[in-house]
């Protein structure tokens, strides 16, 4: 592999940041990330200018030139950062660090490119190409990190226990590396992460959540889920996902292994869907399955009421995770609490009134349920799949004809509180509520249209049950 890239580096930012620091004698560099991109063949956003030296004022005279208007520049950390078009442009000046027992945060100081790339996480982030004077696009790269781009390697620069001791988030990155990549994790790194888990409680919830929801979002997060849970950092913080894990075998009867189970449903999902919130909902599906675990002689292993269980779990795990607890989290809720609902169609009879009662709980979240649940068919019996798969697809025409006739999604009852208030003359009472109820109970069961008519024609019918006198033509509000 080539040793210069110069012909690559074509973006206007490097030929300012070039022709500048060749002017004003500065040694500075592209790194990171964006080299290992570039030469993985991938696309990024993200430039990080390294420079022996001032690397705010780099930045400012750089955005100067490129009538950049906005610099942000942090003098603690001795970085300033900018956008230039499309791109995030990153300039520091090279330093070192010396890390306490106690934090991940650490104390640094002037230093040289080596010092720099020694103390970055893994080989494959620490390659570096040179920007200024006639080596422009030389590849400098101490630790053989192509290599380990073409061997398909995360491995540390220095020795893994003090890498992941000095920062435990980098466990964290290792394995979201590894994930996106395809990668393979070094044997005496993945040795020092099981060795330093427990080292994960100076680390934030904010940024454990963080890295794990970009572990998530990857084409197969079940590589990162199952290297979390080998590694023991998944128990540091998700102990209700490693309760999932497990086969237990009586009167040889014996369940599924549900995280597993987990990871397959993730995957399954991961193949339609890109959104973080739906593959949440695949990761806690089944989290209350633990706690619901019973055995019955005759029907074997049961799991009964694990959905409104999980349902009730969900808040207290996105509270503790530092997820989200707006309407993010009531969607995942909502999502647990009724993913066994299209999958019981699917087993039993399809009514019209089942797919209705379906249609109104879940709303505008019914394709992101099914999408759910299709997901959720995994067995052995490839016999079974396709039978269960046949049968869903019916179940998703059947929603289809019925929202289509009905209108049942997110629908209220056609007459309001304050219509059959004013229909029979009266003011707040119980009354209301029933005649409420009762209208919505026999649209949903079909007795009667989801029409304005048909439920004016029933209420005056259930108010005449209940001793009410219409004063009033409730056609008038139409």
């Amino acid at each position: 592999m080539s040793s210069n890239y110069a012909d690559k580096l074509t973006h206007p930012v490097f030929k300012v940041v070039a022709k500048h620091a060749t002017e004003h004698g500065l040694d500075a560099y592209v790194i990171g990330g964006f080299v290992r991109d570039l030469i993985m063949e991938k696309p990024s956003k993200d430039i990080d200018i390294l420079v022996l030296g001032d690397g705010p004022q780099l930045a400012e005279d750089v955005a100067k030139i490129l009538r950049v208007k906005k610099v942000s520049v942090f003098k603690n950390f001795g970085t300033a950062h900018f956008r230039y078009k499309d791109l995030d442009v990153e300039f520091v000046g090279a330093r070192k660090e010396s890390y306490t027992k106690e934090s991940r945060k650490p104390t640094t100081e002037q230093g040289t490119l080596q010092d720099d790339q020694n103390r970055r996480d893994f080989t494959i982030n620490t390659l570096a190409l040179k920007l200024n004077g006639p080596s422009f696009g030389e590849l400098v790269d101490p630790f053989g990190g192509v290599k380990d781009i073409e061997k398909g390697i995360i491995r540390t620069p220095l020795e893994p226990e003090i890498t992941f001791s000095d920062d435990p988030l980098r466990m964290l990155r290792a394995i979201r590396f590894a994930t996106r990549f395809n990668f393979q994790i070094e044997r005496s790194c993945l040795e020092a992460m099981k060795k330093h888990a427990s080292r994960l409680e100076i680390i934030s919830q904010e940024r454990i959540t963080e890295e794990v929801n970009k572990i998530i979002l990857t084409d197969t997060p079940s590589r990162g889920f199952k290297l979390l849970n080998s590694t023991d950092l998944l128990k540091q913080f998700f102990p209700e996902m490693i309760a999932l894990h497990g086969i237990e075998t009586i009167n040889g009867k014996a369940h599924k292994d549900n995280f597993y189970h987990t990871l397959e449903v993730l995957d399954n999902l991961a193949m339609n869907s890109d959104s973080l919130w739906l593959r949440w909902a695949a990761i806690l599906h089944d989290i209350a399955k633990p706690p619901t675990k019973r055995f019955d002689p005759i029907a074997g292993w049961t799991f009964h009421g694990h959905e409104e269980l999980g349902a009730k779990m969900v808040p207290r795990i996105f509270s503790r995770l530092r997820l989200p607890l707006d309407f993010k989290m009531k969607y995942v809720q909502k999502l647990v609490r009724l993913h066994l609902r299209p999958i019981s169609l699917v087993k039993g009879s399809v009514t019209d009134s089942a797919i209705r009662r379906l249609l109104n709980e879940a709303g505008n979240d019914i394709e992101d349920l099914m999408l759910l649940c299709n997901a959720d068919i995994t067995s052995k019996n490839e016999f079974k799949v396709k039978r269960y798969k046949k049968n869903f697809e019916l179940v998703s025409e059947k929603l289809k004809l019925v929202e289509e006739k009905d209108r049942i999604r997110n629908f209220q009852p056609p007459v309001s509180g304050e219509l059959i208030m004013k229909t029979f003359q009266i003011g707040p009472c119980s009354e209301i509520g029933t005649i409420k109820s009762h209208i919505k109970e026999a649209i949903l069961e079909g007795t009667i249209e989801n029409s304005f008519d048909e439920a004016v024609a029933e209420m005056l019918r259930l108010g005449k049950e209940l001793g009410l006198t219409a004063a009033f033509n409730p056609s008038l509000e139409k």
